[in-house]
């Protein structure tokens, strides 16, 4: 990892930090004015330069903000942390206008700044992954017909900056026609912003969208930019759409028709110059009707609509696509790609691929790891790849969601299906998919934490954690009949323990 730069003409506030990110194994290196740091910038390439950049707002031979905004203009994706007195407060709070990842007050606590120093590293990691991945892996693969008139539909929209709406099942590659949209655009050169709008908190997605003032509700300590914002000059990428809620609908309206905002506790518009891409596995016309979605948003939206094929509609580009996410799996692991037979490439075209390319990709990092040798044969795919497309409806319950594993066996009701009501009776980790058939549910955990690991979640232990310890008490919960002294008693834990837990788990 690249060191983090510290820079203060304080030698004890250098000192302090030097020390207290050492324990916590992050290099560092530390200046003692802003010169010195751009001489540094300018001498170094970038594999010399720092990982994140930490600096006073008070420095002799120029400030923190005008640090800032030279090393923006070199560096755009650096994550720049400002120090500051609570005297210089606004100041620190403008530079967010420049750029600025955070603002750290003086005199700070020790812990929460190294805190915020490695939720930085964290955030310039993923950045790095993403484009890395981005610039090393094709954009897409495909030779079906289906695939070659989506090809051929970013191609005519190469020169063009028109809102588009892509529709498609979950897993079937929505983003990557997005960054593919994005790559290949008047705007690329500025930034591509995702936003999942379903996986946010109602409460939460406003700010999120579009920002929010200092003080606009409890807890709003800083200014904070939007994905709008963050976003401007480039392509914002709103992710199933169709489950956006009601009143933010209209904001999002007002924005596309004028091209103004205003951030959260806000009294002054923000102009947006930004591309908006859209995406929905949902039936929108049928949601219009139903009165959850906007007409005149649906019809702003959906300019040039791009249908996305399913990947049982493109059975020919599964063996093409499984040898690539062979090749991209093995080198994620440091290990020697695996081979597939061709028997077991007959036996992936007869499968329905409810999660589609997303589900081939995770069943070929599960074989990465779990098959035994290194050509896999059909023995060796997981156990409902074993079940042909025609049987597919009734071997699999339930449908694939984004929380599923969709690598080898799905997870377990008791793991997985973490949205399920209290009342209904989850299945049981004896019965689960699989359990019967050579892998279990110990096999399907590991396959989940395997595609969580790999696709760069830092919180793995903490996500997988909550979710089976949500479906053990709901699963018993369920069979008590709700008593919760009973459930906690056949868990064998305390009462105090059940209840803190449903508590916390959000299960009340």
């Amino acid at each position: 990892m690249k060191p983090i730069w510290i820079v203060d003409d304080d030698q004890s506030i250098r000192f302090v930090l030097e020390k207290a990110l050492m324990r916590e194994d992050l290099p560092t290196r530390s200046f003692t004015n802003a010169k010195e740091v751009l001489s540094a910038l300018d001498a170094g390439d970038d594999d010399d330069g720092p990982q994140i950049l930490v600096s006073d707002i008070r420095m002799p031979g120029g400030s923190g903000l005008d640090l800032l905004t030279r090393v923006k203009e070199k560096h755009p994706g650096l994550p720049v942390i400002i120090m500051t007195a609570f005297s210089d407060l606004d100041s620190a709070v403008s530079a967010f206008q420049g750029g600025a990842f955070e603002y750290l007050p003086k005199p700070f606590d020790l812990p929460k700044a190294v805190e915020l120093i490695r939720r930085a590293v964290e955030e310039s990691q993923r950045e790095e992954v993403a484009e890395q991945s981005m610039a090393a892996a094709p954009e897409m693969l495909g030779q079906a017909p289906a695939m070659q008139d989506v090809f051929r539909a970013i191609g005519r929209l190469s020169q063009s900056n028109v809102t588009v709406m892509i529709t498609g099942e979950s897993g079937s590659g929505k983003e990557l026609v997005a960054r593919a949209l994005h790559k290949h655009s008047p705007r690329a050169s500025g930034p591509f912003v995702a936003i999942n709008t379903a996986a946010i908190p109602k409460d939460l997605l406003e700010s999120e969208l579009f920002g929010h003032e200092r003080g606009a509700f409890t807890g709003a300590q800083t200014m904070r930019r939007g994905r709008f914002e963050q976003a401007e000059g480039g392509t914002l990428f709103l992710d199933e759409i169709g489950d956006m809620p009601f009143d933010l609908q209209t904001r999002l309206l007002r924005v596309l028709s004028d091209g103004h905002f205003y951030r959260v506790g806000g009294h002054n518009a923000v102009k947006a110059n930004v591309r908006v891409i859209a995406a929905t596995h949902q039936d929108l016309e049928q949601r219009v009707k139903e009165g959850v979605f906007r007409e005149d948003l649906f019809h702003r939206l959906n300019v040039i609509r791009l249908r996305l094929p399913a990947l049982r509609e493109r059975l020919e580009d599964i063996p093409m696509l499984a040898r690539h996410f062979l090749q991209q799996s093995a080198k994620q692991l440091g290990v020697e790609p695996k081979r597939i037979s061709d028997a077991a490439l007959e036996r992936l075209m007869t499968f329905a691929f409810p999660g589609n390319v997303r589900q081939l990709e995770n069943i070929c990092h599960w074989l990465t790891v779990m098959a035994p040798a290194q050509v896999i044969e059909p023995k060796d795919l997981p156990p409902e790849v074993g079940v042909s497309a025609l049987e597919a409806p009734a071997a699999r319950p339930h449908p694939v969601h984004s929380h599923e594993s969709t690598a080898g066996s799905p997870l377990p009701a008791a793991i997985a299906a973490d949205t399920a009501a209290p009342t209904s009776a989850p299945q049981s980790m004896a019965g689960a998919p699989g359990a019967h058939n050579g892998g279990g549910w110990e096999t399907a955990l590991e396959a989940e934490a395997l595609q969580l690991l790999l696709s760069g979640h830092h919180d793995v232990w903490d996500q997988l954690t909550r979710r089976f310890e949500s479906r053990l008490i709901l699963t018993a919960l369920a069979n008590t009949r709700g008593r919760r002294i009973e459930a906690a008693q056949k868990l064998g834990i305390g009462r105090n323990t059940i209840t803190r837990k449903i508590q916390e788990l959000g299960l009340e």
